[in-house]
């Protein structure tokens, strides 16, 4: 199962039939008239820089787990609509018929939204830059924490810490009052209640496989024709959060990680200053980083 979609490595793809709509850091969009297609790619990105290698089997990784998150957080009706329609390459429109083999596990139709110019990040556990500005300073994104507090330990309640969504590099920390003024008071409520459901569901059931979620990122948008809130992009990956194994957490230690952490942690080493062009990636740290993907797909959906 797993050979047939880690080879080639896909970093581009062009489907010549299909209006390319514009290439993320990861995904293709493809615009499909009433709906989009999402497809994944192998890129990977570190500090907002995309890294000319690709890791093999990642954009099968992202979709089928973002597939498992959809899935298993709306098995109740008490969260906002998400943007997914499918993942069967079968039932996609006609016009992607022909790419079918190239689109299979990798492939998400979508139905259109208006993205936010937001990401709204849930913060579980202190951790990476947010223990750095803990210890110079005592805050978390600008919020007073409790002194005292220990690398990798749990806050006492999920902190939500916006950021900005820049196109072009990097993201910057934004307060609460700051995400207002740029979407609206009552947008704001909406994500910042979404997100901390979304984060404390999906927590809970990660620390049934044994992994703790120190902390993820999610993107909304309004959908044009009912004018609601909806989920976005993908939901609870390695690309987007930081996964622990649950026996590895050590209070005062930064444990190891299953997600894209660990090609940040590489590029830190080697003394890289986080601008464009990054550095290859060696042979070595790609495997690794594929089967920590790997790994953290196969605890989530016990495939």
């Amino acid at each position: 199962m797993r050979n047939q979609h880690i080879s080639p490595v896909v970093l581009n793809t062009q489907y010549h039939d299909l209006q390319l709509l514009r290439r993320g850091k990861v995904r293709d969009i493809y615009d499909l008239g009433k709906s989009l297609l999402l497809v994944a790619t192998d890129r990977i990105s570190a500090f907002d820089v995309i890294i000319s290698n690709g890791i093999p089997g990642k954009g099968y990784v992202l979709t089928q787990l973002s597939a498992f998150w959809f899935s298993e957080l709306w098995k109740y009706n008490d969260l906002i609509p998400h943007h997914l329609i499918s993942t069967e390459v079968e039932s996609f429109p006609s016009i992607c018929h022909p790419y079918i083999d190239s689109l299979r596990g990798r492939s998400t139709l979508v139905h259109k939204a208006n993205p936010l110019p937001v990401e709204c990040i849930v913060r579980g556990y202190i951790s990476g830059s947010a223990w750095k500005e803990y210890r110079k300073q005592g805050t978390v994104c600008g919020q007073l924490l409790p002194e005292g507090l220990q690398e990798s330990e749990q806050f006492p309640e999920p902190l939500f810490t916006p950021s900005t969504k820049a196109t072009d590099g990097h993201d910057e920390n934004i307060s609460y009052a700051t995400m207002e003024q740029l979407i609206g008071h009552d947008i704001a409520t909406q994500v910042r209640k979404a997100s901390l459901m979304l984060y404390t569901r999906a927590a809970k059931i990660a620390l049934t496989r044994g992994i703790v979620i120190a902390d993820t990122k999610f993107e909304f948008g309004i959908d044009p024709n009912t004018k609601q809130l909806v989920l976005i992009d993908e939901a609870l990956t390695p690309d987007s959060s930081r996964f622990w194994p649950k026996d590895k957490l050590i209070l005062g230690e930064s444990p190891p990680s299953l997600d894209k952490q660990f090609v940040r942690n590489y590029l830190d080493t080697i003394g890289w200053n986080h601008c464009p062009p990054a550095p290859d990636l060696p042979s070595e740290v790609i495997q690794q980083t594929s089967e920590k993907y790997f790994e953290i797909l196969s605890l989530f959906t016990k495939r």
